[in-house]
């Protein structure tokens, strides 16, 4: 059986190192056999990647990139709590808020650039839910929380 470490590596992938928090909250917390991420941007080395509302700023197709970002930065604070990536058995749930123009209505679209990564790494399915927002911290145009089970 593939582990999860092995299956991102296949993708090409690496975990990040977990993003320090931008105000008063931690990155992650254990409730029982779960792991839940606070809501996580698509940054790297503290500097958000793209900027802007999607649908104006941003278009679809680089926004479900920014939602695959957001998700391994999500699944770095996860696996630092479970001990390791190859800690976590699956994926439970994603939610996935978009900095969404009025008129834009794709918010599924762009959630799926970070369910379509963590569903290959995981290879399981999980229930998920993206939501339209007018803006986000730091002008990022999607951010990520993910519930784990370890």
């Amino acid at each position: 059986m593939t582990t999860p470490s092995a299956q991102l590596a296949a993708l090409g992938l690496e975990l990040p190192p977990v993003a320090a928090p931008v105000a008063a909250y931690i990155p992650a917390t254990r409730v029982g056999d779960q792991i839940w991420t606070s809501g996580q941007l698509p940054s790297r080395d503290g500097t958000v990647l793209e900027t802007g509302i999607v649908g104006r700023d941003v278009s679809p197709e680089v926004a479900a990139e920014m939602a695959q970002v957001a998700a391994l930065n999500a699944l770095a604070a996860a696996a630092e709590v479970a001990g390791g990536l190859d800690n976590i058995r699956r994926v439970v749930k994603v939610v996935v808020y978009v900095a969404s123009d009025p008129t834009f209505v794709s918010q599924p679209a762009v959630a799926n650039g970070a369910s379509k990564l963590l569903s290959e790494v995981f290879r399981s399915a999980h229930v998920r839910s993206a939501i339209g927002v007018a803006v986000l911290p730091l002008n990022a145009p999607v951010e990520v929380e993910i519930i784990v089970e370890a």
